[in-house]
């Protein structure tokens, strides 16, 4: 919501971040873990929903979210939802579940104590 106009919408009701971040020497991370193409196929896949642009989603690139254990990762905001995937499956049920219909994909959730 707006400062100054309480009633008007945010321009974009959800933001998806994927880490794309790659590091040089050797750690894990989730470049590592086909980072990128999830994040291609999620952009392609709200689009596709007809979901995108303003007042709906957004699909954003991260650099380090500093979840590197549990990645490759995901949070969606404004409810900062974490995620965890493996292929383009979970992000078909990510985009269709949560960005879609607002509902948690429990089974996808990182587990809350997994950091760098």
């Amino acid at each position: 919501m707006s400062e100054t106009n309480p009633t008007a919408r945010p321009y974009f009701e959800r933001h998806i971040f994927f880490c794309l971040n790659q590091r040089k020497n050797g750690e894990a991370c989730c470049a590592n873990f086909h980072a990128q193409e999830a994040f291609d196929h999620c952009k392609a896949q709200v689009k596709q929903a007809g979901i995108s642009g303003p007042c709906q989603v957004r699909v954003n690139k991260a650099g380090c979210l500093d979840r590197c254990a549990a990645g490759p990762v995901a949070v969606v905001y404004p409810e900062g939802v974490w995620y965890s995937y493996l292929d383009n499956a979970d992000i078909d049920e990510i985009v269709e579940s949560h960005l879609k219909n607002g509902q948690v994909v429990e089974r996808l959730l990182t587990p809350a104590h997994l950091g760098r």
